[in-house]
């Protein structure tokens, strides 16, 4: 009896405390919403690609429980972008609570058609709005999407089974299948031009005996893994030009990631690579910025070619996750060529070769985690996967009228295998290095800075004052060690640097000639 008492007195309390509870008591939005936002704008997206999802924070800054009558798209059902409130999709809600001195998240996202847009023109400002309550109570928030037309180049996919096409690559005279997804460019797929970005799914391969050829102001986008090969007997032309607008170079060649949100403007390694394979031949690239990759340029054999596999010239090289520029017994040589924030090496000569690079800055100033090597890495040797050590000769590697320079001491490693029966020949000649011994860690022949025949008029440690390393921005300032301590003869070589402007009279180092940097 006594245990029924207590239970229906628990009961009595529960039931008048409920009823006394205000909670749950929710009364009509009055239209003093704020936000985080008063326009959402979902930055730029290729047509028919799904944007990021981006969200807007609601609150209820009033002492009371509201519900708010309707949360939707000012174009309803039809609107391109797409909700979701409360973990609930959809593009009109009705009935939405917030409690007292809440908050609550909406989340917005879109995937455009441009081709639904009369006359679109290779762009078109798509916008709407997202509406909360009605009438007098109306409170809105602006949508701001820009959509571009693309050229997509895709791997063929099997409608029966799915399985989306690979390549097969011919190494060294051995075709091997790869899983690798992609597939050989089309005829008609050979040039890029300006026209309209390109979008690249997977490896696009150019075709033995065929060269592809990037026309100035040609912008290419590529997904997560992809990338372009270059087969055997074929070639890479990249077609970039200067552009008169003081620093803007907006008639070079573009190659980055496919997402165009700011967030993702300087991320390493949202794409793959440009591999020159073994055996292409005559690789020119002029004028272009090759960022956030994993490897800005792969660049396989050829040492002995007559001639260099790959020519470089006024290019830049940002934000690869791992190498900037890595040649594999291979020639290269450069121009006028920046390589910075590199995972790795901003270049690494690696199992020998032939390299020869005038007025770059090749520099590395990561900050994303330790990096193992230094901005330069030279050696002369590969080990297999049966441990084996293979080696080859450094035929030459020749660094005239250069920067070498980064965030950690030292920024150059001259890993050599000793053998009588390779070379390994290097020199550094009028260079800025970072690299500084006195602690007595690096020893041998290659290390001996007083040897003329490997370094000659060559500075160390002394500053370069760049603009603003970590952001790229490596032209040099009015004190900088670099001024005008270049070899005329190398200068006369590339007698204008990267921005065009005549070095021929007072050469500094690097691609850049110096400027006065204005106060903030």
């Amino acid at each position: 009896m006594r245990r029924a008492s207590y239970f229906l007195f628990t009961l009595v309390l529960i039931t008048l405390w409920s009823s006394c509870r205000k909670d749950f008591e929710f009364s009509a939005s009055t239209g003093e919403l704020q936000f985080s936002k008063d326009t959402i704008y979902l930055d730029t997206v290729f047509t028919n690609i799904g944007s990021s999802t981006y969200n807007l924070k609601v609150y209820n800054k009033s002492n009371r429980d509201i519900v708010i009558p309707t949360v939707k798209l000012g174009l309803g059902e039809a609107s391109a972008y797409r909700l979701n409130i409360d973990g609930i999709p959809g593009k009109v809600f009705e009935n939405v609570q917030l409690l007292a001195k809440d908050s609550l998240f909406v989340f917005i996202e879109t995937t455009i058609d441009i081709n639904n847009f009369p006359n679109p023109d290779g762009s078109y400002l798509y916008t709407d709005k997202l509406e909360f309550d009605a009438g007098s109570n109306l409170q809105n928030i602006e949508l701001v999407t820009l959509v571009k037309d693309a050229v997509f180049i895709y791997p063929n996919r099997d409608n029966t089974t799915k399985i989306v096409e690979t390549l097969t690559l011919n190494i060294g005279g051995e075709f091997l299948d790869t899983e690798l997804q992609g597939r050989e460019l089309l005829p008609e797929e050979l040039t890029f031009t300006n026209e309209k970005p390109y979008v690249i799914y997977g490896f696009a391969a150019v075709p033995e005996g065929e060269t592809l050829t990037i026309d100035q102001g040609a912008r290419i986008h590529f997904h997560a893994n992809s990338g372009i090969i270059v087969n055997q007997n074929a070639s890479l032309h990249v077609h970039g030009a200067f552009s008169n607008d003081d620093q803007l170079l907006e008639n070079e060649v573009i190659f980055e990631g496919d997402r165009l949100e700011p967030n993702f403007s300087d991320i390493p390694g949202q794409w793959g690579t440009i591999w020159l394979l073994d055996g292409s031949i005559d690789n020119h690239i002029n004028y272009a910025t090759i960022k956030n990759s994993t490897i800005g340029i792969l660049v396989d054999g050829n040492a002995d070619a007559v001639s260099n596999k790959l020519t470089i010239t006024n290019s830049q090289i940002y934000n690869s996750s791992n190498f900037g520029v890595l040649g594999r017994n291979s020639s290269i040589a450069g121009e006028n060529v920046v390589i910075n924030n590199a995972g790795q090496s901003s270049f690494g000569g690696t199992l020998g070769g032939k390299y020869n690079f005038t007025h770059s800055t090749i520099v590395n100033y990561w900050n994303n985690g330790f990096r193992q090597f230094p901005a330069l890495l030279l050696n002369n040797f590969t080990v297999d996967s049966d441990e084996n050590i293979i080696i080859a000769d450094l035929t030459e590697a020749n660094f005239n009228n250069c920067i070498i320079y980064g965030n950690d001491n030292p920024e150059i490693l001259l890993d050599e295998v000793e053998d009588e029966a390779v070379s390994f020949n290097f020199k550094f000649t009028n260079c800025l290095i970072r690299f500084d011994n006195s602690s007595n860690n690096f020893t041998g022949n290659n290390y001996n800075l007083d040897d003329t025949n490997h370094y000659v008029n060559t500075i160390f440690n002394q500053e370069p004052h760049f603009k603003e390393p970590s952001l790229n921005m490596l032209i040099i300032g009015q004190e900088s060690a670099a001024i005008n301590k270049g070899d005329v003869t190398f200068a006369n070589q590339a007698p204008s640097d990267i921005l065009n402007k005549d070095r021929t009279a007072s050469p500094d180092l690097g691609a850049y000639q110096h400027i006065t940097f204005e106060d903030n």
